[in-house]
């Protein structure tokens, strides 16, 4: 009897920088029991079934390098393992999510796999690696599946799970290879980001962020205040008032003189207003749908021309929209409601989704489109005679970008605006005909100052050109060469992590650092315990990184901890491995063999940054091995100052550490700097410092110490009274 099938064993979340890649994954551990004697070139029929249901996979390039790559790999033969990878990564390009990294990888037991796809948010990629089996099981029985319909369900935990287009447009551009500026989505399902860590953070939320002031935010929600402010400060706005009921509604109108426009007085996404109102009748039918959206209805003058939105950030205009008006041509023969469909709704760029730039049109959704139809004598089911055009919307999705054509003097009283307000980011939406002159020139005006402007027109617009509003949102939160990064220790090896975590971290705070501490004995804030923990928790580190008051973190990184989660940060100042044992990590996670423990502490010296350092171990040939891994400065401590990587090190005039003459030794090069003498040293008092690994640990957070800049005299100053309560222990 065979057993035919896949089997998930296990799937971790690897949150952070991994031994497979620096991004987020899901790491499936899948049993292809008898499928293991049945690659994909010996089961009659499944090229043409799988390619048929997914003939995107082309695309994928694969090993070979090039266009069809895998495909080639699939008529070969190849086997459900990399097939799973392939096809779930695919799901997830068709639901938005394009590229992503993905790798298939045997594990020592027959049939057992580990598949390894890129997870831009947990929930989303655990339900393509779900159906990413479901598709592949049914190629292989010779079942139909509906792709489609597991695309949209994908597309709808996208819309509920993931970033908005408005915020991922930001992290995009911070975490840009020309900024590399580190993330953390403070909420699990919303839009309230910290960009950076610790102490040089800033926060957003959607196109509002921390120095967005709330003051500035409730003015702009209340739309005649915002006129009465800009009014006074020669911005020209267009005449009106609050109104109280449908009487006064109308006897505003009357003396402000039609058309007027009504329209809540605190409401957002232009719901509830309707412009271009011309009979008191008009006014009576508008005002209590006005109303339904907002505390308050405002009358105001109705300004001809095109309604246009201008963003400004940080008091400069980087993008302007325009309006689109929307109507349909006649042809003698189809109704109103079939012609939007077809002439209006049928243009790819309309659709629900937030990828859509323009939104789909429907008469009983949209009261302001049916008042139009009707004042020109229709309904959605009337049939207008051939070549009569029908006004639909007056105003519609600002899709048009028009950001060159924006008169400077235009440009000018937006900012103004936004100032006058109070905003960093803002929308300025005003009226006019010709957005390529003076407002002051056809009696245009400013209708509203928004907070949390949406993005995407200008992101994605209908027509025109794409702006990088995002990178100009980041360059308003940090400065060009601003580092949003505070200085992060990672400390990993098979003994000794702890202790010297500890060291480093006091080491920092001595030095005037604010420091944060996550190791395995738990959570420390500028030397304060805050959380005890039996291991090192992921979430409890990283909200160190969340911390505003923290200048410098320090983080334990066991190999446990990187198999099981990642690490924290996605890359560090500087990097300590202690040492490798190998035969201390066998056993789990599939690790049995010395390369593979050595593939996980490397981790550590992957994430160096090329201005950070890797501080190696020089008599452990294994940790000497990953200097050639590091970005960075490579400084090696040693207890034996004749151990063969710090002489050649010393020989090529860089840093290294080591003791000599009964002294911890600083060296460049030739040039020596004795900090401490060892009998000075408490913590090696009373024959502590015979005990194995304690004088190299203490080596290797010193010499960590030094790479973070703390100074010699406070190395010297801290580490001879340091606490022989908190041991450098080697275990």
């Amino acid at each position: 009897m065979t057993n035919k099938t896949i089997e998930f064993l296990n799937v971790l979340h690897l949150r952070g920088p991994n031994i497979w890649t620096y991004r987020s994954v899901l790491e499936a551990w899948v049993d292809i029991h008898d499928l293991e004697d049945c690659p994909s070139n010996v089961i009659p029929g499944f090229y043409e079934r799988l390619t048929a249901m997914l003939p995107t996979l082309i695309e994928h390039r694969c090993s070979i390098g090039e266009r069809g790559g895998f495909l080639k790999r699939l008529r070969d033969g190849t086997w459900p393992g990399h097939i799973l990878e392939h096809v779930t990564l695919e799901l997830q390009n068709l639901a938005g999510m394009s590229g992503g990294f993905g790798k298939a990888r045997e594990t020592s037991l027959r049939g057992v796999y580990k598949v390894v796809i890129r997870a831009w948010q947990k929930d989303v990629s655990m339900a393509a690696l779900n159906m990413g089996h479901d598709l592949l099981m049914a190629a292989i029985e010779e079942r139909p599946y509906d792709v489609d319909a597991a695309v949209l369900r994908l597309r709808d935990l996208v819309d509920k799970h993931m970033l908005g287009p408005s915020t991922r447009c930001i992290v995009e551009a911070a975490a840009d290879k020309q900024r590399r500026i580190p993330y953390i989505r403070l909420l699990n399902e919303g839009n309230l980001v910290q960009l950076g860590y610790g102490a040089r953070q800033r926060r957003i939320w959607t196109a509002e962020t921390d120095r967005t002031p709330a003051i500035a935010e409730s003015i702009s929600r209340e739309k005649d205040l915002t006129k009465t402010l800009l009014e006074s400060c020669g911005v020209p706005v267009p005449e009106g008032r609050i109104v109280t009921s449908v009487e006064d509604a109308i006897e505003a109108a009357e003396d402000i003189g039609f058309p007027v426009v009504v329209k809540p007085s605190d409401g957002n996404h232009a719901r509830g207003v309707f412009t271009n109102i011309r009979t008191p009748q008009e006014v009576a039918d508008m005002f209590p749908l006005s109303a339904a959206e907002g505390s308050e209805v405002m009358v105001e003058r109705f300004v001809q021309g095109a309604e246009h939105r201008l963003l400004v950030v940080g008091g400069k205009m980087v993008a302007a929209n325009k309006g689109d008006m929307v109507s349909v041509i006649g042809d003698g023969t189809h109704t109103i409601d079939e012609l939007i469909e077809t002439q209006i709704n049928s243009d790819p760029r309309r659709g629900v989704e937030h990828e859509f730039p323009l939104y789909l049109i429907k008469l009983e959704n949209y009261p302001a489109a049916q008042m139009e139809v009707a004042r020109q004598g229709f309904t959605g089911a009337s049939v207008p005679p051939e070549g009569q055009e029908v006004m639909i919307v007056r105003t519609s999705n600002m899709a048009f970008d028009v950001t060159d054509e924006v008169h400077p003097d235009t440009a000018e009283l937006a900012c103004l605006a936004a100032r006058i307000v109070g905003l960093d980011i803002a929308g300025v939406d005003l009226v006019c005909e010709d957005i390529s002159k003076p407002l002051s020139e056809q009696q245009g005006a400013i209708v509203e100052v928004n907070a949390g402007p949406g993005l995407l027109m200008h992101i994605k617009p209908g027509v025109g050109q794409p702006r990088p509003v995002g990178e100009a949102i980041v360059d308003h939160l940090f400065e060009k060469d601003e580092d949003a990064r505070i200085p992060i220790v990672g400390v990993t090896g098979s003994r000794g992590k702890t202790p010297v975590a500890r060291l480093i971290a006091h080491l920092s705070r001595l030095s005037g650092q604010y420091t944060g501490l996550a190791c395995s004995e738990g959570v420390f804030l500028d030397g304060r315990q805050v959380e005890t923990a039996e291991g090192t928790n992921w979430d409890a580190a990283e909200r160190v990184l969340m911390n505003r008051s923290v200048e410098t973190a320090v983080f334990e990184n066991g190999c446990r901890s990187i198999l099981a989660d990642g690490t924290v940060y996605d890359r560090c100042s500087v990097g300590v491995v202690t040492n490798v044992d190998p035969e201390l990590h066998y056993g789990e996670f599939y690790i049995d063999s010395p390369e593979k423990v050595w593939n996980v502490f490397r981790t550590q010296v992957d994430l160096v940054l090329s201005s950070g350092a890797a501080v190696l171990n020089a008599e452990d040939p294994a940790v000497v091995e990953m200097a050639s891994l590091s970005d960075g400065e490579v400084i090696f401590y040693a207890v034996d100052p004749k151990a063969e990587a710090v002489v050649q090190a010393r020989s090529e005039g860089r840093r290294t550490v080591f003791v000599k003459d009964g002294a911890i030794v600083l060296a460049t090069g030739e040039q020596e700097d004795p900090v401490a003498r060892l009998a000075k040293i408490k913590l090696l008092a009373n024959g502590a410092g015979e005990e194995p690994g304690v004088l190299s640990n203490l080596l290797a957070a010193v010499a960590a110490a030094w790479a973070l800049g703390v100074s010699p005299a406070m190395i010297r100053a801290g580490v001879k009274p340091y606490d022989p309560q908190a041991p450098l222990r080697n275990d």
